[in-house]
């Protein structure tokens, strides 16, 4: 203790309690270390869990992707590309994230001319022996038997009902079932609790397990088939890698018995209740039909486990290598896409999530009705085919999907014929009807329209993908209201990559004349009035054609299409028309959406002249349903369709006694209502014809033409230059009496090339001139010097007595 004492003394002193006051100090530093440690272990932890649900929710919606990049006005997929054997894409990347929060505005596509990338980022590694294109397993089923329709002789009784269109005898092969495919395979364990959305983030629905696995099915090439090898030993892994034993395997199986299709449709009915809040009483739907509600459930199943790195999956851009160019070349013409990299995709491939977020969360009833999906064909290309059969197989509710029918309008493509029946047989929804004879797209759909069992027909066309949760929405709206035609949004699928990419969600089918198809943007001062949402119906005063919906006892009650119309054209303005005229409506769904490959040229071969047949098919629509602005149509560039004795357009009896029975609205009504935005002048110019030389107007004297000072007042004075081509006052107009006899005002015949005028044509000299469009020579419609005469002259552009000016002009 004394050295102790003794060392504590002086200096020593103020070093003890200096060492001891620092260990004292990293002590509580330490201590604070550790509980800020702590607690960024905490924070760490919690962003972990709150990460891995994120991804667990990417996972759920297949969505293992590269990176994005997106181009305007169509945003595309921009994906690296993933080569077998190098592992799977990283399902971290959130693909439907990034597609339903882009927040870019983009344009639409217009007809089949769209703006693409041509210059795809990403070569695709061709698939070694075993990796190619993922295709449902087959049994060697029976063969189904097409149907052969001959449409000749047919009588079209619509006035006999929906099964009227199609003669009563008319033979149907109903083909017997020889394998459940996944699209209409029920839940096993049903029992244990209704089916909800929540399902597919479990992972591909399987198969049953066969005790004697057969061979299965390539992708197969025009006029070839080979069996691909399969073992039963190796362990099934599901889309995201994992191996699933026996016990998980077990949880995706679902099977149907013959016995038991009976009541498949209504176990497969999800029963989820209303949410909490809600009460039938204050929703007058739910209120009268007392149903019960569900999520939209989000399918996309696969016959076997998913390959994460096959050519095209997930809808990535890809091309072939630089020694195959000639070969996509050679093949293009096939389809006029790349036909070449089609076939080398899977035909079940999986395509981006592309739907608004708060589409997955929207609620639709459950006994909604059942469709008929109806694809209408011609030399379509084998894989697109597949593809557009296995979107609909795999991404909609067995329940909802009564049958899908291919109408082969007479197929000249060998692997159309046997080798198509052979594919299809593994699945008992779907039907072939093989026509005859070259029918056109629009008799091919009446003809699976009567044939088809659904409650609603849905028709696509034949190059197309579904994608997740497309069919309830539509459905849904039919539910609500069986007049409203909903139709999907329509996504581009490249022509050159076959990537695909989102459009803009704000897009509506519009025409400009003269009745010409396109892609407009709602206008914004449209949007904020209505207070829409990405997700809200659009209003669509015409629809593309290609793909909607419709209740199959409206579709008959309208009279389905005129079936006066050739082939191809004019059927989408037709129904169009006629659906809203006559008390019904068009949409289009955000949250439905197909993917379409858009072409720069019309693959298919017209029996006749295509450009006369388009033609004649808008005639008899202008005909029947533009009331006095058909004048318009004909205006703009298709005078000579007036002359019946040149272009026989049909009989139009039928057409016209059907709108009146219907009580169909007006077309001004239309334009009012439906489209306000397009606002048609009836004439292109009207008011006072005022004569340069003479500084005079046009004037009709007791029944002859002359020439008096101007004066707003006097209705004499007053004409329109109509579309036609017309200057005409009320039903008369300026034409020649004969031969040096001058002219006077006539009952106007739209057929009359003497009563057409040329003005304000062209920019040229002779703008202000009224050129006869009758004669050999140029000759203008000229004023006699001393105002009493009307004469034609050969045209002189600095003639101050031909040039002529109407008061106001419209174009």
């Amino acid at each position: 203790m004394m050295k102790i004492r003794r060392y504590l003394r002086g200096s020593g002193r103020v070093l003890a309690f200096v060492f001891i006051a620092s260990v004292i100090w990293l002590l509580l530093d330490m201590a604070a270390l550790r509980m800020s440690m702590d607690d960024v272990n905490s924070q760490l932890l919690k962003e972990r869990v709150i990460r891995d649900r994120e991804i667990s929710k990417q996972q759920s919606r297949g969505t293992q992707m590269g990176k994005l990049g997106f181009k305007h006005p169509v945003q595309r997929v921009d994906l690296s590309v993933t080569n077998a054997g190098k592992g799977p894409l990283n399902p971290s990347i959130k693909l439907a994230h990034v597609y339903r929060h882009g927040d870019q505005k983009h344009g639409g596509h217009q007809g089949e001319h769209l703006p693409m990338t041509d210059k795809p980022k990403h070569v695709a590694i061709e698939h070694k022996e075993g990796q190619h294109n993922v295709t449902p397993k087959q049994r060697v089923p029976a063969k189904k038997k097409a149907v052969d329709l001959d449409l000749n002789g047919m009588e079209l009784e619509k006035s006999k009902g929906i099964d009227g269109i199609i003669n009563k005898t008319l033979p149907v092969v109903v083909p017997k079932i020889t394998q459940v495919p996944p699209s209409v395979q029920e839940n096993k364990h049903a029992k244990k609790g209704p089916i909800k959305s929540e399902h597919a983030k479990k992972g591909p629905i399987k198969s049953e397990p066969k005790s004697q696995a057969g061979p299965e099915l390539s992708l197969l090439q025009p006029g070839e088939a080979h069996p691909v090898k399969t073992t039963t030993k190796s362990p099934k892994k599901d889309v995201k890698g994992k191996v699933l034993d026996n016990k998980t395997e077990e949880k995706h199986v679902w099977t149907i018995t013959k016995s038991g299709l009976k009541t498949a449709k209504e176990t497969l009915k999800p029963t989820i209740k209303l949410q909490a809040g809600e009460d039938s009483k204050d929703n007058p739907v739910t209120a009268v039909r007392k149903p019960g509600v569900h999520k939209v459930l989000s399918l996309d199943l696969t016959d076997v486990p998913r390959d994460a790195n096959a050519m095209g999956q997930f809808g990535q851009a890809a091309v072939v290598a630089s020694n195959e160019d000639a070969e996509v070349r050679k093949r293009w013409d096939e389809g006029h896409f790349n036909v070449f990299l089609s076939d080398k995709i899977p035909v079940d491939r999986a395509v981006p999530d592309t739907r608004p977020e708060t589409c997955a969360q929207n609620l639709v009833h459950d006994n909604l009705p059942s469709t008929s999906v109806i694809f209408c064909f011609v030399d379509e290309v084998w894989s697109t085919l597949l593809r557009s059969v296995h979107s609909v197989l795999n991404r909609s509710p067995p329940h909802l999907l009564t049958e899908i029918i291919l109408v082969d309008d007479f197929s000249t493509k060998d692997y159309l014929k046997e080798q198509l029946d052979t594919y299809m047989s593994q699945y008992p929804k779907v039907r072939i009807i093989r026509l005859k004879e070259r029918q056109g797209l629009i008799r091919a759909r009446l003809a699976g329209a009567a044939l088809a069992k659904g409650e609603v027909l849905t028709f696509l066309d034949s190059h197309i993908e579904c994608n997740v949760g497309w069919l309830e929405p539509l459905l849904e709206r039919v539910y609500l209201d069986h007049k409203k035609v909903p139709c999907p949004v329509i996504e581009v699928i490249s022509d050159k990559d076959m990537s695909y990419m989102l459009v803009d969600n704000f897009q509506r089918g519009v025409f400009k004349w003269p009745l010409v198809f396109g892609w407009s943007a709602l206008p914004e001062e449209y949007i904020k009035k209505n207070n829409m949402t990405v997700s809200d119906p659009i209003r669509c005063p015409v629809m593309a054609g290609g793909l909607f919906s419709i209740n199959k006892k409206y579709f008959y009650e309208l009279g389905a299409y005129d079936p006066g119309l050739d082939v191809w054209g004019g059927e989408n303005m037709e129904i169009s028309f006629k659906i809203w005229m006559c008390g019904g409506e068009i949409e289009i769904i955000p949250c439905s959406r197909v993917g379409h490959i858009f072409r720069g040229q019309n693959p298919y071969k017209f029996p006749k002249d295509r450009q006369k047949t388009v033609e004649r098919n808008l005639a008899r629509v202008a005909e029947v349903w533009l009331d006095e602005y058909k004048d318009l149509f004909y205006g703009h560039g298709y005078h000579h369709l007036r002359d019946n004795e040149a272009v026989n357009i049909g009989n139009l009896t039928e057409q016209i006694e059907l709108r009146k029975k219907l009580k169909c609205k007006s077309f001004q009504w239309y334009l009012d209502n439906v489209y306000p935005d397009m606002k048609p002048p009836l004439v292109q110019a009207e008011g006072l014809v005022f004569n340069h030389g003479l500084r005079k107007c046009l004037t009709l004297q007791k029944g002859s033409l002359s020439f008096d000072t101007c004066d707003l007042s006097r209705q004499s004075q007053h004409f329109n230059y109509t579309w036609m081509r017309h200057v005409r006052q009320q039903d008369l107009c300026v034409a020649p009496l004969g031969k040096g006899s001058g002219f006077a005002l006539q009952l106007c015949d739209n057929a009359k090339p003497e009563h057409r005028w040329f003005h304000k044509s062209s920019n040229s000299a002779l703008a202000e001139h009224l050129i006869a469009e009758f004669g050999s020579k140029h000759m203008c419609l000229e004023a006699g010097p001393k105002g009493d005469t009307l004469h034609l002259n050969s045209c002189e552009s600095r003639n101050a007595f031909q040039k002529w000016q109407f008061t106001k002009y419209h174009t």
